[in-house]
C-alpha cells in the first residue's frame, strides 16, 4: 500500500515507522521543514522513544519511509491516509480545530478516489461525521462511502513506549459505513501486529465499535476515567493526610479486592491526554458534574502542594529559596505539555518565594526558555518540591541541597529514612499542616 501519515510528532512518526516496517510505502507529511529533513536523514527529531532511532534507520534506509512538507507529493494515489494532527482545547473546554482544519483542507484538496482516511487525533463525539465528512466532500468533490471512506481510530499509546503499546492494545475503529469499517479493518490488520492477550474477553486485534461516534467516545471515556479516578485518589489523599492516615496503605488495601482500582494521588496531572480529553467530553456533555469536579480538583493540586509546604516550613515563604524538581509532566519523558511545573512555580511566586527549577532532561537554556531560573544540585536552597517522578530523584538525599529545611515530595518517590533530618511532607500521608487546608 501507499500510506500517507500527516503530522510527524511523537505519535505520528512512530506510526509512520511502524507502517513502513511492514513493507508498505509510507510518506510522512509535516509543516516543520526541520522535522522533515531530520526524518529523511534517518535522525529522530525528538529523544526518548524506545526503538525509534533504529527503526527509522531501517525504514529510511530501505526506502519504505520518507518525509515531505508537500501534500501534493503524499496524498494523490494513497491507499490510506492517517492524521495525527494536534487538537487544542482551552480552559473553558472549547476545542481549537485550527491545525486540524488546515491539514484536512490540504488533504481534501489533493484527495483521489479509493482512499481510506483515518483520523487518530482524539476528538469530541460527532466530529468525524459532522465536521470532517462535509469538509472533505466539499473541497474534494468526492462522496464519502463511494469515492472515499472515513474512519475514526484513536491512538491509544504513550510516548516512550509507542511500539509496545501498538502491539498491546486493541485497535479501535468506528466508520461511517459497513464498507468503510471493513476497509479500516483490512488496513490496520496489514500494518499492525498484536500481542496475545488472554486477559481480554475478545481476541486482541482490530475492534469495530460500529460507528465513529462510539469510537470517539471510547477514547474520551478511557482517558476521562483516569482523570476522575486520580481526582478521587487526590480527594482521599487530602482527607487521609489531614486525619493522620497513610493513603498509600489504604489504596494498597482497597486494591487487593479485584473490583477496586484506585489510582495514585499526586501534585499534578499532566500530558497531552488526561488533562485535555475530559474537557473535550465536557464540550459534548456540559452537565457532567463528576468530570468537571475531578478536573478542577486535579488542576488545584499544585496549589494544594504548595499549601503543604507553607504549613510545614518554619518561616513564611516570602523571600525563601525554593527549588522545584521536574519540569517534565512525567518521569523519563522530555515533554512539558500541561505539566504541573507551571502552576507549581506560579503558586510559589504568589507566596513570594524565590523559585528555581531543575530537570535532568533539560538544559539551563531550555529551562530559561520556559521562563524558569535553573537550579543545580548542590546549590543552597531553603525548600524543595518534587514535581516529576524522574528516576534520578528517587535516591536524592538532603546532602544534595545545602541549607534545606523542608521537602514536599509531590510524587512520593523519596526514601523517608534518608530525609529524617528534614521536614518531609507527602500528599496523602500524615503530617499535613493547617496551612494546606485553607
Amino acid at each position: 500500500m501507499k500510506i500517507a501519515v500527516i503530522a510527524l510528532g511523537k505519535i505520528g512518526l512512530p506510526l509512520a515507522v511502524q507502517f513502513a516496517t511492514k513493507g508498505h510505502e509510507v510518506i510522512g507529511v509535516d509543516i516543520n521543514a526541520t522535522t522533515v529533513d531530520m526524518v529523511n536523514q534517518a535522525k529522530e527529531p525528538f529523544p526518548g522513544e524506545y526503538q525509534l532511532q533504529e527503526k527509522l534507520e531501517e525504514t529510511v534506509g530501505n526506502g519504505t519511509l520518507k518525509a515531505t512538507t508537500n501534500y501534493a507529493e503524499a496524498i494523490p494515489g494513497a491507499d490510506a491516509i492517517v492524521l495525527v494532527v494536534p487538537l487544542f482545547v482551552d480552559e473553558n473546554a472549547v476545542p481549537d480545530f485550527g491545525w486540524m482544519d488546515a491539514a484536512t483542507n490540504e488533504l481534501a484538496a489533493h484527495l483521489t478516489p479509493g482512499t481510506l482516511i483515518s483520523f487518530e487525533t482524539t476528538l469530541p463525539v460527532g466530529t468525524t461525521r459532522t465536521r470532517w465528512k462535509p469538509m472533505i466532500e466539499e473541497i474534494s468533490g468526492l462522496k464519502e462511502g463511494e469515492d472515499f471512506h472515513l474512519v475514526f481510530s484513536p491512538e491509544r499509546v504513550l510516548t516512550g513506549r509507542v511500539f509496545a503499546d501498538l502491539r498491546k492494545y486493541p485497535k479501535l475503529i468506528g466508520a461511517l459505513s459497513a464498507e468503510g469499517a471493513e476497509r479500516a479493518r483490512e488496513f490496520y490488520e496489514a500494518v499492525l501486529d498484536f500481542d496475545d492477550r488472554p486477559d481480554l474477553e475478545r481476541e486482541n486485534g482490530v475492534w469495530d465499535l460500529g460507528s465513529a461516534e462510539a469510537s470517539e467516545l471510547a477514547k474520551l471515556a478511557e482517558t476521562t476515567y483516569r482523570d476522575v479516578n486520580i481526582g478521587l485518589a487526590n480527594e482521599f489523599a487530602r482527607y487521609a493526610g489531614e486525619n493522620g492516615i497513610d493513603i498509600y496503605q489504604v489504596i494498597e488495601a482497597s486494591n487487593s479486592q479485584p473490583y477496586s482500582h484506585i489510582h495514585r494521588p499526586g501534585i499534578a496531572v499532566g500530558g497531552h491526554c488526561i488533562p485535555v480529553y475530559p474537557r473535550l467530553y465536557l464540550w459534548n456533555d456540559p452537565k457532567a458534574e463528576i468530570v468537571r469536579t475531578a478536573r478542577a480538583l486535579n488542576a488545584d493540586m499544585p496549589n494544594f502542594a504548595i499549601g503543604l509546604l507553607a504549613g510545614a516550613h518554619d518561616t513564611d515563604l516570602e523571600g525563601q529559596s525554593v527549588a522545584v524538581l521536574g519540569a517534565a509532566y512525567r518521569g523519563g519523558v522530555k515533554e512539558t505539555a500541561f505539566s504541573g511545573v507551571f502552576a507549581t512555580v506560579e503558586a510559589l511566586k504568589e507566596r513570594g518565594a524565590v523559585v528555581t527549577v531543575h530537570d535532568p532532561l533539560y538544559t539551563d537554556d531550555e529551562l530559561a526558555a520556559f521562563g524558569f531560573a535553573p537550579y543545580h544540585l548542590g546549590e543552597n536552597v531553603d525548600a524543595v518540591v518534587i514535581q516529576t517522578d524522574h528516576q534520578d530523584y528517587k535516591d536524592l538525599t538532603p546532602q544534595k541541597f545545602p541549607g534545606i529545611r523542608t521537602l514536599v515530595d509531590g510524587r512520593n518517590v523519596t526514601d523517608p529514612a534518608k530525609w529524617e533530618s528534614v521536614t518531609r511532607r507527602v500528599i496523602g500521608k500524615p503530617g499535613i499542616a493547617a496551612e494546606s487546608t485553607k
